[in-house]
């Protein structure tokens, strides 16, 4: 008689997709690197073969500090013209590679670094998958000044934004702006979405990835990696 195998824990499945993800490299070049907890699962992956490529553009403050700890060398983003790959997580990702990012308050500089990239690789577990976004608060990253007037702008769409806080005091992210995590939208139509919210006054950046979208996702099942594209 067998035993029946556990199931994988959330840790596991991320650890397998951050080995997955190692395939999209392309040895002698420059990866994207994002930010996050099963981003730094490719990190630690990425270290076996940090021989093979040429160096990282990091995403944060963190991934950078964990790259460099590992022996990887970082470029800046202005000294990089094109990346052939990005990889980074998700919050939540839809059926057409659409995505919700900023969980880990990185969303400007992800958004930076993949936009460089010719190929975003997203890397997640299955429980990030989704019909369609706006269950997980979609994170907003705003001009301290314009906050007030933004979240009235959401309240307006039906929304309820509240200020991300840290430690009592308002988060401060890499770039010394705030954050405001948006409740209780439907995300029906991501592309016009997300450019109809960057217009507003006071936005740096909305968590919608839609004209970043992910090409390939690398989903972390009870049975192994399955692989989505785009």
């Amino acid at each position: 008689m067998t035993t029946p195998t556990a199931p994988l824990t959330q840790d596991e499945l991320k650890t397998l997709v951050g080995q997955a993800a190692l395939h999209y490299v392309v040895p002698g070049e420059i990866v994207g690197v994002g930010t996050g907890s099963t981003v730094n699962k490719f990190i630690d992956a990425l270290a076996t073969m940090k021989d093979q490529i040429k160096g990282a553009v990091s995403s944060s403050v963190a991934s950078t500090a964990r790259l460099k700890a590992l022996g990887i060398t970082v470029f800046d983003a202005n000294d990089v013209q094109s990346l052939s790959v990005y990889i980074d997580g998700a919050d939540e990702i839809d059926g057409q590679g659409y995505m919700v990012k900023g969980g880990g308050a990185a969303l400007t500089r992800e958004k930076i670094v993949a936009a460089l990239a010719k190929q975003f690789v997203c890397i997640a577990d299955e429980s990030k998958l989704v019909a369609a976004l706006g269950n997980f608060p979609l994170p907003v990253e705003v001009i301290p000044m314009a906050a007030g007037q933004i979240a009235r702008k959401f309240e307006a769409m039906g929304g309820t934004a509240t200020l991300r806080m840290k430690d009592g005091q308002p988060l401060v992210t890499d770039n010394g702006q705030h954050i405001l995590d948006v409740r209780g939208l439907q995300i029906t139509e991501p592309l016009a979405f997300e450019s109809q919210v960057n217009q507003w006054p006071g936005v740096v950046t909305v968590g919608v990835f839609a004209h970043q979208k992910a090409h390939v996702c690398l989903l972390g099942c009870a049975d192994g990696v399955r692989t989505i594209t785009y």
